[in-house]
């Protein structure tokens, strides 16, 4: 979570090689909003040269970048820096933290419909795009990790102008870089302003954030279907969008103990992100990013969010000891295969757009049977 106030750039040319040497060709970083922006009208100077710095050790092992900005949410907390609090927003299930103090969940200003909260964030985005406009690593901008999380737009109009004025700001500043916003599954299951269809409006392309193990629909926790029907569908909102599935994994327990709820053994993950990727990639997907990198040392389990969030401490693909975990070959055995076209029909879809949104739940748990369905008699020979 501290990565840019703890900058080290040899640390980070030593994991991009690590994960370069395996075939993985792109890392997704997060920029913790507070580092690179102390006040509304400021930018850290230092903290923006770690990040170009970053992008240079990317380039150097030949690795792309998604490069994520105002986080914001992160694996159970709302990192939020200090003068973007003194409001009633927040999703009550996740801790804020400002500057190493853990604050009340609803304590944030909307980042929508608060003019001052849009501006400081038009400033953020263009000044990093500007500082890395035209680098050779930077694949895509990333308006937000599961930002929903945090604040919701109130209206329709108010993502749409949001949008609009985010990837302005970064078109102008770096022209011709790729854009998405990182949507996960709770955007599908529930009416919260700014899913794959507003998102497609703005973006070059979409992204869908999925985990079994939050699913309390999904046939259970390593349920390899479930992934890939989250991409077809947020393609299918989103008009055909191209879709990358930006988040995907387990939690693990080590070899010699048993996994706890909801983690899963190291051999299951592995199998699961096999079966995963092959799905994802036979149903049109750009491609697939797993969640994480690596786990969590012991001397930070102390520490928000996985002083309280156990299960975030293992969802690496190398042990905290970098060595790998099995789902690493797998990996590697998948990398570089090149995409398939999406299927030009989905008989499993029954409905319109129009008539998944009065439902949305309803109808995303009634299509999953169907699609399960039509997946396990294509399997069958």
């Amino acid at each position: 979570m501290a990565w840019l106030e703890r900058y080290d750039g040899a640390v980070v040319r030593d994991d991009l090689h690590r994960i370069a040497a395996t075939g993985m060709d792109t890392v997704r970083i997060f920029l913790r909003w507070e580092d690179l922006q102390p006040a509304p009208d400021a930018m850290d100077g230092a903290a923006l040269r770690h990040v170009v710095d970053a992008a240079d050790a990317a380039a150097d092992a030949g690795v792309d970048l998604i490069v994520t900005l105002f986080t914001g949410h992160m694996s159970g907390v709302n990192w939020i820096p200090e003068w973007a609090t003194g409001g009633t927003e927040g999703d009550p299930r996740f801790r804020v933290v400002s500057g190493g103090t853990v604050r009340p969940s609803r304590v944030l200003r909307n980042w929508y419909a608060d003019p001052a909260m849009v501006d400081a964030q038009v400033l953020l985005a263009a000044t990093v795009a500007s500082a890395l406009a035209g680098h050779p690593a930077v694949w895509a901008w990333d308006l937000g990790n599961e930002s929903s999380n945090c604040t919701i737009p109130p209206d329709p109009a108010a993502a749409d102008g949001w949008l609009e004025r985010i990837t302005s700001a970064i078109r102008t500043a770096s022209p011709g870089a790729l854009i998405t916003v990182g949507t996960h599954m709770e955007d599908l299951e529930d009416e919260r302003r700014l899913g794959p269809a507003e998102a497609a409006r703005w973006c070059d392309f979409v992204c869908m954030h999925g985990y079994p193990i939050y699913a309390g629909w999904a046939a259970g926790p390593t349920d390899e279907h479930l992934v890939p029907f989250l991409a077809e569908v947020t393609s299918w909102l989103a008009g055909g969008a191209p879709v990358l599935f930006a988040e995907l994994g387990h939690p693990t327990a080590p070899p010699d103990l048993t996994p706890v709820t909801p983690q899963v053994g190291e051999t299951e993950a592995a199998a699961y992100a096999a079966w995963t990727i092959d799905l994802l990639r036979d149903a049109g997907a750009m491609g697939a990013l797993l969640w994480c990198y690596a786990d969590y040392r012991p001397d930070l389990h102390d520490r928000p969010p996985l002083d309280v969030a156990i299960h975030e401490r293992s969802f690496g693909l190398w042990r905290a000891d970098h060595t790998p975990k099995p789902v690493v070959a797998e990996v590697t055995a998948r990398s570089g295969r090149a995409r398939v076209s999406p299927a030009a029909t989905r008989p499993w879809i029954d409905i319109g757009v129009d008539d998944f949104v009065t439902d949305r739940r309803g109808h995303l748990v009634r299509l999953y049977g169907r699609y399960r369905k039509a997946a396990l008699v294509r399997r069958c020979p």
